[in-house]
């Protein structure tokens, strides 16, 4: 699976945090490892020429979707899932930090949610109608939940794993971890 990413937002932000939420909502929605997605951040003028012109709506927003006109915006459980350029997901970190302070997290958990639910979009879920919005909304609380777990899981066995070569005196191809100390070495894991 292809995530592209581009900050032109001015604004620092966990790139590689966008793109594992990213692949981890669209291996969860069973989307083609072959697909392609983009995602950019941009400044709130950028945000907001882009939600007039698209949307109609004045003022910026916090995140837009533009699925590709081939794939035509598929569900996973929609007919014929053939690998295709999913779209574009756009994020305006400037807005969606407001948001960050007033539902009391961190810019990169706002960043996170918009991630998942521009995908969310590009695959044809929308939250016009009460019971669209519950099955999306829905859908990306479950997401969400289910990756950050797995983020702390995989952080857990990486710190599990660092104490264990230092308890044990492994390293990388660098050296043993202290000279002379006769550690044996270990190619990673």
């Amino acid at each position: 699976m292809s995530i592209e990413i581009a900050n032109e937002s001015g604004v620092a932000v966990d790139e590689g945090s966008l793109i594992a939420v990213a692949r981890f909502a669209l291996d969860k929605m069973q989307v083609s490892p072959l697909a392609e997605l983009a995602i950019s951040l941009v400044t709130l003028q950028t945000m907001e020429d882009l939600h007039e012109r698209w949307m109609e709506l004045p003022g910026p927003t916090d995140v837009m979707a533009f699925p590709m006109d081939e794939l035509g915006g598929r569900r996973p459980d929609a007919p014929d899932t053939s690998p295709a350029l999913l779209g574009d997901i756009v994020l305006c970190p400037a807005f969606a930090g407001d948001q960050a302070r007033t539902a009391g997290h961190a810019l990169d958990e706002e960043l996170r949610l918009l991630t998942v639910h521009g995908v969310l979009h590009l695959l044809g879920y929308d939250h016009a109608e009460p019971e669209e919005e519950r099955e999306m909304f829905g859908l990306q609380r479950r997401i969400l939940d289910e990756y950050t777990v797995a983020a702390r899981d995989a952080q857990r066995r990486t710190r599990q794993r660092s104490a264990d070569d230092r308890l044990l005196g492994v390293v990388g191809l660098d050296g043993p971890a202290t000279p002379g100390d006769g550690a044996r070495r270990q190619r990673g894991r």
